[in-house]
């Protein structure tokens, strides 16, 4: 046999799909096997790998044993000439293993090789090819000297720097997110130590092959996407300590005993000094916002009020006091941020939506409070609401010019995702239903074909050889590549060359129900999966029936206007009040619909009515309605209507 490939999973279905996925068509051609080592998921990922992948070998572990002991079970029953290490958010190209296979037989004092790494965003990853974290290199990466000499092999050794992407080299270190070895070799030199629960077990493998005789190297000519980096968190205290403490346990086997206590010493001593800077950057980012807002919100009242003052209060022989301004507009400042920071709107990534929510609360609360002050400690209720206009201006205004200068992460596109989808037509139709049923408010643009269909499609805004222009004319922000139908090198390919886009890139993988991608470096919410809320479960056909009432009692209160935009005014009105006695709905299905949707009431108008100029064939309006039923919301129904009112009296 060829090759084992091993994989150590815990609790990354979704990614973990997507890689078993890729590594399947890049087996094709090469005898070989790939082991799931699964450290005790909470999640489905022991369920999906028995009921999509048969064919891959799973071993099932009762506790999490680290991802050392875990690859090294694997590993000892594989039987390939060569082992890979993979790991589960990873999708390789449907040749990366051929090439890799191809330069190792051709090389044969290559021990391990690894592989050219880029994120979900098409971006290189540094750790592709690394040094010996000796206590040189180490500082020098420590304290920032790679990165002002990238190109100096003394200070660029860590990440080895003065190798460039694309250059094929001998390199010490490989990255456990894609490491191929030698079944000899690691016969010779052993397997992963143990004594590594996360972190540091890749490059003391490494090193033992190089003292073995072996060379590692650098292979750039085979790709794959490593969605998470390094897999953490690398600003936090807890990654800080695992992370050198790890290389402790380097320093302590591979080092001379003077060497190894310097290094511990210079260990310690970095911990102390990350920890510090990482304390210092968590307290700053946190205060530092909420100050901010203070101080604006602030000036603007008193700004605010001196006019009132000047221009309204004069007039009456009156002003405001000292009190007033020195501690009645600071209250009202800080019970702004507070009523913000109950709505989570100080979370991260800030949400204009929560920031909003916060600063209207607060003001109600401080209209109420302000209603029940004697008169004497009542001072003007124009200020407030002068002031809560001036407050949502500013702290919406400070977010975007903190976000257009990169110092804060506002999570803006949730209000304005300009999607597009690119595959074949059929499983462009599908991912787009996925994306449909996903609760984040999105804009659908269109899809972009890798084929040409044979009939028109008014879904179709383009060809994916204009992929580039078509994100330009149309703005979209976030593409959604079909797996199915586009190769993984093309996908790379793609992201590489639109990563100084600010275009958003996820993965649809086939035959699957969730979209892979990173939103945001070091973050874990680059997993999308379909939130499920059935318009048959008994809550949501109350709400359904609900907002049936609301909506007609309110079109029924503004009957001598509306009725002049709908095309049927008769049967405008016969609606209302079928819909008001419970024969209909506003919105429901097409009387084709199935028997078993009989729980739903008939529809004046139906999902499809969202998109009124849309030709739909018969298999994207059911789509539409599998869509509408699977995630119902009362806003989708409120959305259909405003869309297809003119048909309302159907």
């Amino acid at each position: 046999m060829k090759l084992s490939v091993i994989i150590v999973n815990y609790n990354v279905s979704a990614f973990l799909e997507q890689a078993l996925t890729s590594a399947l068509k890049s087996m094709r051609g090469i005898d070989g096997e790939i082991f799931v080592v699964d450290n005790h998921s909470v999640d489905n990922s022991v369920a999906m790998v028995k009921a999509k992948f048969p064919q891959v070998k799973l071993i099932e572990n009762q506790d999490n044993v680290g991802f050392a002991k875990a690859n090294n079970q694997a590993i000892r029953i594989s039987s390939g000439e060569y082992v890979l290490l993979l790991n589960p958010d990873t999708l390789v190209e449907e040749d990366t293993f051929e090439k890799c296979i191809r330069f190792m037989d051709e090389t044969p004092d290559c021990g391990g090789l690894g592989v050219k790494m880029v994120d979900g965003q098409g971006r290189f990853l540094p750790e592709s090819k690394r040094g010996i974290p000796y206590p040189k290199s180490s500082f020098y990466k420590l304290f920032g000297l790679s990165k002002l000499f990238p190109k100096s092999q003394k200070f660029g050794a860590y990440h080895a720097t003065y190798i460039g992407e694309d250059e094929t080299h001998e390199v010490e270190v490989l990255s456990g997110a894609f490491m191929m070895m030698r079944k000899s070799v690691l016969d010779k030199v052993g397997l992963l130590d143990e004594d590594y629960f996360m972190y540091g077990e890749d490059i003391d493998l490494s090193y033992r092959i190089l003292k073995g005789g072996y060379k590692n190297y650098y292979f750039p000519q085979a790709r794959i996407i490593h969605y998470k980096g390094e897999s953490t968190k690398k600003g936090s205290l807890n990654y800080v300590y695992v992370f050198y403490k790890a290389m402790q346990i380097f320093a302590r086997k591979h080092f001379s005993a003077n060497n190894a206590k310097i290094f511990n010493i210079a260990i310690d001593a970095a911990i102390w000094f990350r920890a510090a800077l990482a304390a210092l950057k968590r307290i700053f980012s946190r205060i530092l916002l909420p100050l901010l807002d203070f101080v604006l919100i602030f000036a603007g009242l008193f700004a605010i009020s001196k006019y009132w003052e000047h221009t309204v209060l004069i007039q009456r022989n009156s002003s405001f006091s000292d009190f007033y301004f020195y501690v009645v507009l600071p209250g009202y400042a800080l019970l702004w941020l507070i009523s913000v920071w109950i709505s989570g709107g100080y979370r991260k990534p800030v949400k204009r939506t929560q920031l909003n929510k916060g600063i209207v609360a607060g003001t109600v609360v401080i209209l109420l409070i302000y209603a029940l002050l004697p008169e004497t400690m009542r001072f003007s209720r124009a200020v407030v609401v002068i002031g809560a206009v001036w407050a949502l201006f500013v702290v919406n205004a400070l977010r975007y010019l903190l976000a257009k200068m990169k110092l804060v992460d506002v999570d803006n596109h949730r209000l304005n995702q300009r999607i597009a989808i690119v595959g074949g037509l059929q499983e462009t139709e599908r991912v787009l239903g996925m994306v449909q049923s996903m609760n984040e408010p999105r804009e659908f643009v269109g899809l972009i074909m890798t084929e040409h269909p044979d009939s028109e499609n008014r879904l179709l805004i383009g060809d994916v050889t204009n992929l580039s222009e078509l994100l330009t004319i149309y703005q979209i922000n976030e593409v959604i590549f079909c797996a199915r139908d586009i190769p993984a090198d093309q996908i790379i390919d793609w992201m590489n060359r639109l990563q100084d886009t600010q275009v958003e890139f996820k993965i649809a993988p086939e035959d699957s129900s969730s979209l892979i991608g990173s939103n945001a470096i070091f973050t874990t919410e680059d997993l999308y999966t379909i939130p499920l809320q059935t318009v048959y479960q008994l809550h949501s056909r109350r709400k359904k029936r609900a907002y049936d009432i609301i909506a007609s009692v309110v079109l029924l209160l503004f009957l001598v206007v509306d009725i002049w935009f709908v095309e049927r005014k008769g049967g405008f009105v016969r609606n209302l009040f079928s819909v008001l006695k419970g024969s209909k709905s506003w919105v429901g299905l097409r009387e084709t619909a199935s028997e078993s949707d009989v729980l739903l009431r008939p529809g004046v108008l139906h999902p499809a009515d969202a998109y009124p100029n849309s030709d739909f064939s018969e298999e994207m309006t059911r789509r539409l309605e599998e869509i509408y039923v699977r995630n119902y919301q009362v806003r989708n129904d409120l959305t259909i209507m405003a869309k297809g009112f003119m048909q309302m009296g159907r």
